[in-house]
């Protein structure tokens, strides 16, 4: 037993000898050395332990009066500890009995108070939502605290607040009723900031440089509108803009925006053109040859009908200008020959005028029968189209048909919004073409009795 603890004390007093080297960074060489340093830490230990022993015995009696010192205030401590126990638990049960008659005076008072601290909550989110707020912003911002206030510590309302929250009640009302200027900061499209003037129309709707803005209740920002709804909306605000009195027809809004938001969604005539792709820009293309052609059709033919109205009521007289004179022409160059061969030569004479009369027409014909096949082809593009949108995405989102959908329609009036008119200019320019060749065949099967009748006398 003595043998293990001489090594053990062996190696403690190396292990301290090293750190003290190691602390004064003394370098060993050899194994000799570092016994020396062992040697060397042994009997500075020893010096400082015996320092510490000495410096200990000299103030034991001072330990012994701290320590005697600390019991005693420990002592203290604990009376006042259960002084104030005591105390806290009559203040427990003054309180509670004072709860209990501040309960039975209140009595229908505190469902009054509750009432008021939901009232005033769910005031505070109709301010936020009011575009009123434009005009009179952080109105609302004292309501929610006074709720939090009334909820956590049972705070009663006093009549101050009872008459404020009343107060903002009113004015909320008073000011839907109203039409009012004011300015302030209006966030254009492309982000710059611009002080101007804005019209609040009551709680429904609001107008600036003669265009409706929106509110954001999330900033508290007054905002320009990336697209305006349709144009007979924009004209009622730019006209009560510029109004100063009277009467003044106005576009509102009466579900304070949604409906506003539902008309920018609505698409332009552009925008449903675009939708109807390569199909529809064909059918459109048709429509427009197919209404010039008619134009043309219709005014050459209203002038070659007017030339041969005035040449049948001058019958004697042959003008080459128009296809009746030019019959007529014929047949004065041939009122020697019988009636048959007559007939013949004015029939001739009538088919070689039937082509620049009914040129064209029959295009135009073609036109109002391609343009629903058109219309129809881009309605099955359209629908391949949402299909394929089902197929990888499901039909989970409406939005990712709603493009082949839109093609689909789109293309179908477009071919009908052709195909119809087209159909009615066909038949006014064919009935004058009618028209003019049944005079010219009128006029010759009169020019051929009348030879008839000379040759038999």
């Amino acid at each position: 037993m003595k043998k293990a603890n001489i090594v053990v004390l062996a190696f403690a007093l190396a292990f301290s000898g090293f750190a003290t080297a190691a602390e004064e960074e003394i370098p060993a060489k050899s194994l000799a050395e570092l016994l020396e340093l062992v040697k060397e830490g042994k009997v500075v230990n020893r010096r400082e332990n015996e320092q510490r022993e000495r410096e200990f015995q000299a103030n034991k009696a001072n330990q012994q009066s701290e320590l005697n010192k600390a019991r005693r205030m420990q002592r203290e401590e604990e009376a006042e500890a259960e002084r104030l126990e005591g105390i806290f638990e009559n203040n427990e049960q003054d309180i509670a009995a004072k709860q209990e008659i501040l309960a039975k005076r209140l009595g229908s008072l505190r469902e009054l108070f509750g009432v008021l601290q939901q009232v005033s909550g769910d005031t505070q989110g109709v301010f936020e939502g009011s575009i009123v707020s434009a005009q009179l912003p952080g109105r609302g911002d004292w309501l929610g605290e006074f709720a939090q206030s009334m909820g956590k510590s049972s705070k009663l309302a006093t009549i101050e607040e009872i008459e404020r929250l009343w107060f903002e009640l009113q004015r909320e009302m008073t000011e839907s009723a109203k039409v009012t200027r004011f300015n302030a900061t209006v966030v254009k499209v492309n982000g710059d900031e611009v002080e101007q003037e804005v019209i609040r129309v009551g709680s429904f709707n609001l107008i600036s440089g003669g265009q409706y803005v929106t509110y954001d209740i999330n900033t508290g920002d007054i905002k320009e509108l990336a697209r305006q709804p349709a144009a007979r909306f924009v004209s009622s605000a730019a006209d009560l803009q510029g109004a100063s009195a009277a009467f003044t027809p106005f576009g509102l809004d009466p579900t304070r925006g949604q409906l506003l938001a539902l008309q920018v969604q609505v698409p332009t005539i552009e925008e449903r053109v675009q939708q109807g792709g390569t199909p529809g820009y064909v059918i459109i293309t048709l429509g427009i040859i197919a209404l010039l052609l008619s134009l043309e059709r219709f005014i050459t033919l209203t002038l070659v009908g007017g030339k041969v109205k005035r040449q049948s009521a001058n019958a004697g007289t042959a003008d080459g200008s128009n296809p009746l004179g030019r019959v007529l022409q014929v047949f004065h160059d041939n009122k020697d020959v019988d009636s048959e061969t007559l007939q013949l030569k004015l029939d001739e004479a009538i088919l070689k005028e039937q082509p620049s009369i009914n040129a064209r027409i029959a295009f135009i014909k073609i036109i109002s029968m391609v343009a629903p096949l058109l219309g129809l082809l881009g309605t099955v593009i359209g629908m391949i189209v949402t299909f394929q949108a089902i197929t990888l995405f499901g039909t989970g989102d409406p939005k990712t048909m709603a493009g082949g959908i839109s093609q689909a329609l789109i293309t179908t009036v477009l071919g009908l919004t052709v195909a119809i008119p087209t159909v009615l200019l066909h038949s006014i320019v064919d009935s004058r073409a009618k028209g003019i060749l049944h005079i010219l065949t009128e006029q010759s099967a009169g020019l051929i009795a009348e030879h008839a009748e000379s040759a038999g006398k």
